[in-house]
């Protein structure tokens, strides 16, 4: 059994004293809640249940903190969706930083008091490097406001504990099953909803009156340059269809990286795995960005082509990698037919989006622009800022600056560029950009000798999509925009699944020692 550590049991049956309290403070709330429903304010009464929901969220993390990983991840994917029907509300917005700041107590009380394993992190001085800067620039005397530092703070540096919380979170094939298939039905669920977002139109999961600062992210249509067909950009369950476009990139990986392992490993959870890779393509398809359609597609093609490199050629196991292969294109194919018969203009719209601004043959193509001569006109844009050299200080032009413009009175830098690596020299100076590339080639040198190490084993598949999704985040991503790293969903997951690629290698080593045993509950889908 895991040691999860002597954590106060709050039970109110054992305690009189807390039940009192507790029923008195339930009257309390009823009695608030019905003035409330009589003065007509609902939206202060969802918030008000929401705040009431939290507190026992907060109390069930620090009574188990891997119940609490499962939470934090849960509610980041879907705390949009209330954020955008409760008028854009802050205390929604921070409330993912609560849990995360939760959950750490909760963890290290518990590997205070007992046995969870820890490792030491191969990239950790090039990270401390990094980190130690960045509090320096908080003091940036370039930044109109303190706030500006402790946002970018916060932003870049608040979720990376979580890869100690990934890696003691895996102990064993079950432990990996259970984390991903919980990710798998989150990943449908979000993708099924904006698929059906795509065809219905703004309407749909969007409230009526949307708050003016998101309003434009949510409306947002896109038409094609020869044909004129136009469609809607959803945004899903999120506030942006730029968040949504992150989380189907993340979501496609790791859709392929479950996949190969369950076919090499596992018969339990196939279809649903196969099912989730068809929906992710469809939605992906639907986004009317031409963004995640490329970037899903280069990485599908990279991912197939490592997986034949990483099968387990010896042990004849190398036909399941191509069943694998075989069996997505499958999924995939089936489900763009299902949509191109039942909503054949709704395709046909997206299609003709890619094909006219992406085909290098088109009259109307805008690849080579957006892909290389964008993205570079912004970054040398950033040496035209005064202060480059030293930047404006950490946080001065990252993501939510409106928010400590707004909340804080913070006055605004008017400054930034549409390049991530030009957003680092403008924030953090020259010295700033260098270091996160040696912190990012630190972390992928890092990820690639674990994920190589693994290679001709089951645990192949996601090591190497994990590493892939860490080198394509920090290194191509993040030149093109910082805001892919700051997103706080693909950097949630970033941390996370780097913990469980380095354990890994010890799951595979524990499995190699006694097979027989490791098999059999897998096969008996005891997750």
């Amino acid at each position: 059994m895991r040691m999860i550590g002597s954590l106060p049991s709050f039970r109110f049956s054992r305690s009189p004293g807390l039940a009192l309290i507790a029923f008195v403070a339930v009257l309390c709330l009823a009695y608030e809640a019905a003035q409330l429903v009589l003065e007509g304010d609902l939206k202060m009464l969802v918030v008000s249940g929401m705040a009431f929901v939290g507190v026992a969220i907060v109390v069930a993390i620090l009574n188990d903190w891997r119940r609490g990983l499962y939470l934090l991840v849960g509610w980041i994917i879907f705390e949009d969706l209330f954020r955008k029907y409760l008028g854009n509300n802050m205390i929604i917005f921070f409330a993912k930083d609560v849990l995360t700041i939760v959950l750490y107590l909760s963890f290290f009380a518990a590997k205070r008091k007992s046995k969870l394993k820890g490792f030491k992190l191969p990239f950790q001085i090039p990270l401390l490097l990094f980190i130690w800067f960045g509090v320096i620039q908080m003091f940036n005397p370039n930044s109109t406001s303190i706030f500006y530092g402790i946002l970018g703070m916060k932003v870049d540096f608040l979720y990376v504990p979580l890869i100690f919380v990934g890696y003691a979170l895996i102990e064993s094939d079950l432990d990996i099953q259970k984390f991903f298939k919980f990710n798998t039905v989150l990943i449908l669920i979000a993708a099924t909803l904006a698929i059906a977002q795509s065809i219905l139109g703004p309407r749909f999961l969007n409230p009526t009156v949307i708050q003016e600062e998101i309003r434009g992210l949510s409306t947002t249509y896109r038409t094609s340059p020869i044909s004129g067909l136009m469609a809607y950009r959803p945004n899903g369950v999120f506030v942006s269809g730029g968040r949504l476009i992150n989380f189907l990139i993340l979501s496609w990986l790791v859709a392929l990286g479950f996949s190969g392992y369950l076919l090499l490993r596992s018969r339990q959870g196939r279809n649903l795995a196969f099912l989730n890779l068809a929906v992710v393509a469809i939605a992906s398809i639907m986004t009317a960005s031409r963004g995640v359609f490329m970037w899903n597609a280069c990485n599908a093609l990279v991912v197939a082509a490592a997986f034949l490199w990483g099968a387990p050629w010896r042990q004849g196991e190398a036909r399941h990698v191509l069943r694998n292969i075989q069996r997505s294109l499958l999924a995939v194919g089936l489900a763009l037919v299902v949509m191109l018969t039942l909503f054949p203009d709704q395709i046909a719209s997206r299609l003709a989006i890619y094909s006219e601004t992406l085909s290098p043959n088109s009259t109307a193509s805008e690849l080579a622009f957006r892909t290389r001569d964008y993205p570079l006109r912004n970054f040398l844009l950033a040496f035209e800022h005064p202060h480059w050299p030293t930047g404006y200080g950490i946080g001065t032009c990252t993501l939510g600056i409106q928010y400590v413009a707004r909340i804080m009175h913070a006055a605004p830098m008017a400054i930034g560029v549409e390049n991530g690596y030009g957003e680092l020299i403008v924030e953090l100076g020259i010295l700033g950009l260098l270091l996160w590339i040696l912190l990012s080639i630190a972390i992928s040198v890092s990820a690639w000798k674990i994920a190589k190490s693994l290679r001709g084993t089951p645990w192949f598949p996601l090591g190497f999509v994990i590493f892939w999704y860490a080198a394509v985040l920090l290194i191509p991503m993040s030149y093109i925009g910082f805001i892919s790293y700051q997103d706080y969903i693909m950097n949630v997951y970033l941390w996370i699944l780097l913990g469980i690629l380095f354990r890994l290698p010890e799951i595979a080593q524990k499995s190699a020692q006694s097979p027989v045993v490791a098999g059999a509950a897998l096969e008996s889908g005891q997750v």
